[in-house]
């Protein structure tokens, strides 16, 4: 087998066989393939597209190329949950304690964030002595003893999508659904969960701006999923402007424990409901998606969910007080109001561009060496479609620094308010299960 012929096939739109993808796969992670081979066969995929076939065949290719987490030993059945990213994203804070209180098993693999703000593990960091340094032993003793535990992500694991993702990154085929689909859904396979709910954002702040390519990317995902043995379903979501109203690693943690009291956003609160009754009927736990909602609501307003959530703390080294006392969250020292400049509506908040804001502040990392301040970021006052008074604040800076102009001129350029009519946009578009 040459890789000169599988380049000149997928160029010429041809169907590449499991045994020619594994090839390429397998002797580019072991260094036998050079970059500028791989690179032509990237340009052709991303010219040729792929079949579903071939996309479960890449998939399972850069799963088998590293580790594989064996959750064998948990007990029932496992749900996994990954979103393709967003600003003000604490869902699986609030998911990952919420449908474990219905012994709903939940094994979680994450790793810290570059960009906005943090990832899972950087936001919990912000609970004073949380780890996730714990053995596979630990991890499946854990997830069988509180249904919850969350572990940093392997060094081996997936390393051929590694490689491949540096490559794309500087030959422009990032933006390709059959190589997106198969980077994302070969770490969540890896991880090894019986059941996958994708979280696909779509709007300014998402990776997919548009809704018809969320929709695609969705589909491939689900595909995936699905054809290798992995119950698979997707929800679009939006992310034209933030989730919920906190954007910063501290600040959410407070907002994903006033969610799990029953007091968080209306959005936040509902698309962790949508999301977690999807995970609820994957594990068998309710005949339908209504059953499961009323069972989530029950455990938000009886103390249940919350009560899961400080179990989870304190079985990783976290003080679990933070959830009865939040002021134990790291707190930034200057806090500035951001008011409005004129009267009306909240027409636009663009998503990634708060993001960015918050990112100036320290909330997140510009680069992998960049230091994460926890406790600065955001919080909104007000949304899309709200109504504002002149000199009425819209937001409050939480910030280490005293002068934060530079912020504010950002700000101001992401945020339009209009005297016409604004609506607050859909969140959730549609679900996938095909």
């Amino acid at each position: 087998m040459r890789m000169y012929d599988i380049i000149e096939k997928k160029r010429n739109g041809e169907k590449l066989s499991s045994e020619e993808i594994k090839f390429f796969i397998d002797g580019y992670t072991n260094g036998a393939i050079p970059d500028y081979q791989i690179s032509a066969l990237l340009m052709a995929i991303y010219f040729q597209d792929m079949t579903e076939a071939e996309r479960a065949d890449l998939t399972m290719a850069m799963v088998e190329s590293g580790d594989q987490i064996d959750l064998s030993a948990i007990e029932g059945f496992k749900v996994d949950k990954h979103s393709t990213g967003g600003v003000g994203d604490t869902t699986t804070l609030i998911l990952a304690p919420l449908v474990a209180s219905l012994d709903v098993p939940l094994a979680k693999m994450s790793g810290r964030g570059l960009g906005h703000t943090g990832g899972t593990i950087d936001k919990l960091e912000s609970v004073k002595g949380f780890h996730v340094e714990i053995s596979n032993e630990e991890f499946i003793s854990l997830v069988n003893e509180n249904k919850v535990a969350v572990i940093g992500q392997s060094g081996n694991l997936t390393p051929a999508d590694k490689k491949l993702y540096s490559l794309r990154d500087v030959t422009a085929t990032v933006n390709s659904i059959p190589l997106i689909a198969s980077s994302i859904m070969s770490k969540k396979i890896a991880s090894g969960a019986d059941g996958i709910v994708l979280d696909v954002k779509t709007g300014a702040g998402a990776f997919m701006k548009d809704l018809d390519e969320a929709k695609e990317l969705a589909h491939a995902m689900v595909s995936i999923g699905n054809r290798v043995g992995r119950n698979t379903m997707a929800v679009i979501s939006d992310m034209s402007q933030p989730l919920g109203f906190a954007i910063g690693n501290a600040l959410e943690v407070r907002e994903a424990i006033d969610t799990l009291k029953g007091n968080g956003p209306a959005d936040l609160t509902e698309l962790c409901i949508t999301l977690g009754s999807q995970m609820v009927v994957l594990a068998g736990k309710a005949q339908n998606i209504e059953e499961a909602r009323n069972m989530l609501r029950e455990n938000l307003t009886n103390g249940k969910a919350l009560a899961k959530f400080k179990q989870f703390l304190e079985s990783q080294g976290g003080d679990a007080r933070v959830a009865d006392n939040p002021e134990l969250l790291p707190q930034a020292p200057y806090k500035t109001e951001l008011p409005a400049k004129s009267s009306g509506k909240i027409e636009k908040m663009i998503a990634d561009e708060l993001g960015t804001a918050a990112m100036m502040l320290g909330a997140g990392r510009a680069t992998k060496e960049s230091e994460i301040d926890l406790s600065v970021g955001l919080v909104l006052h007000k949304k899309v479609g709200d109504t504002v008074n002149a000199g009425e604040s819209i937001l409050t800076i939480h910030s280490n620094q005293e002068n934060v102009d530079e912020v504010i001129d950002k700000l101001y350029q992401s945020i339009s308010i209009t005297q016409g009519k604004a609506e607050a946009p859909s969140l959730i578009y549609t679900t996938i299960n095909e």
